[in-house]
């Protein structure tokens, strides 16, 4: 008996700990049971994968808007058709108000579609931000989880919104307005994944008419590698212009026509390099930086694209 009353002691101390550790890791914000509901809705509520259809067709005047914001060293791209919006990555969290103004500034009330591509905090960063000030409808993330308390805040702002997550498979097809998005990459879960988060990056290919846009968050040369690519017209570059990303090969597939990288003034990565500036300049695209350029607007018609910068 004295035996099982010190086994006993010692795994109530064990979980004592277990338990002050997740509260300092999480703060008082998030509780236990809401912990569990927010990794149960990314793991289950996945889509089933759909057979993509993606043509489209052109509207006479309802173009296509998207907006690369400048938000130095990180990714927030706004997209809107026909009075849909999606948000794509919303910057770092010192970037999270300035992203809540140029939508504010744009008059929008509503993100329909919200995609976080992957948990670094240059990407979701100031995703909470908009949860909190906007009215949201889908939430689009990979299955992948961080202790991070970015990941925290965003998980946070979900909950007490009572919104869930959205897991899509790659081949998933959704309509943003009068555009059709295809899931070209999705995160998994895979222990990979998890160590570098970059590979979990959702990739979202949009169509519209004759015209396509490539979103590629931070993917790498391994989820380039994964697939054959379409030639497509406008490609957000991946990772910032890293030589992690771009190989030669995905570039010679999908031969953009417009090139735009989101990357901050003399930022400490040395983003975009070199050699994938020298890659991206061989095949003749327009590049297009927001270090150089300010906010990127490409505006689309189904036939043409016509960029305008900030500056």
């Amino acid at each position: 008996m004295g035996r099982r009353k010190k086994k006993n002691s010692i795994a109530y101390a064990i979980t004592a700990i277990i338990v002050i550790v997740v509260i300092l890791l999480f703060g008082n914000k998030l509780s236990m049971d809401n912990i569990e509901t927010m990794f149960s809705n990314i793991s289950e509520n996945v889509v089933a994968q759909e057979s993509p259809d993606i043509n489209t067709n052109v509207v006479e005047g309802q173009d296509v808007v998207v907006k690369f914001f400048d938000v130095g060293q990180a990714d927030s791209i706004f997209v809107q058709s026909a009075g849909v919006n999606m948000l794509i990555d919303a910057g770092t969290n010192n970037m999270g108000n300035t992203v809540v103004q140029n939508l504010k500034d744009l008059g929008i009330t509503k993100i329909d579609y919200l995609v976080g591509t992957h948990p670094h905090e240059d990407h979701i960063g100031g995703m909470d931000d908009v949860i909190n000030n906007f009215e949201i409808g889908t939430i689009y993330m990979p299955k992948v989880q961080t202790n991070t308390k970015t990941f925290e805040d965003v998980l946070d702002a979900i909950s007490n919104k009572g919104l869930t997550i959205t897991t899509p498979e790659v081949g998933y097809v959704f309509e943003v307005g009068n555009t059709k998005c295809e899931v070209m990459c999705a995160g998994t879960g895979t222990t990979e994944e998890n160590s570098n988060l970059n590979l979990s990056s959702i990739v979202i290919r949009m169509v519209y008419g004759e015209e396509s846009f490539l979103f590629m968050g931070d993917a790498e040369e391994k989820n380039e590698s994964s697939r054959q690519w379409p030639q497509t017209t406008v490609l957000k570059v991946g990772h910032h212009g890293s030589d992690t990303s771009s190989s030669e090969s995905f570039l010679n597939q999908v031969k953009p026509e417009i090139s735009v990288i989101s990357v901050g003034i003399n930022n400490t990565y040395g983003h975009p390099k070199k050699t994938t500036l020298d890659k991206l300049n061989a095949l003749g695209t327009s590049i297009y930086r927001t270090d150089q350029n300010g906010t990127i607007t490409i505006t689309c018609d189904g036939t043409n694209c016509v960029v305008t910068t900030e500056k």
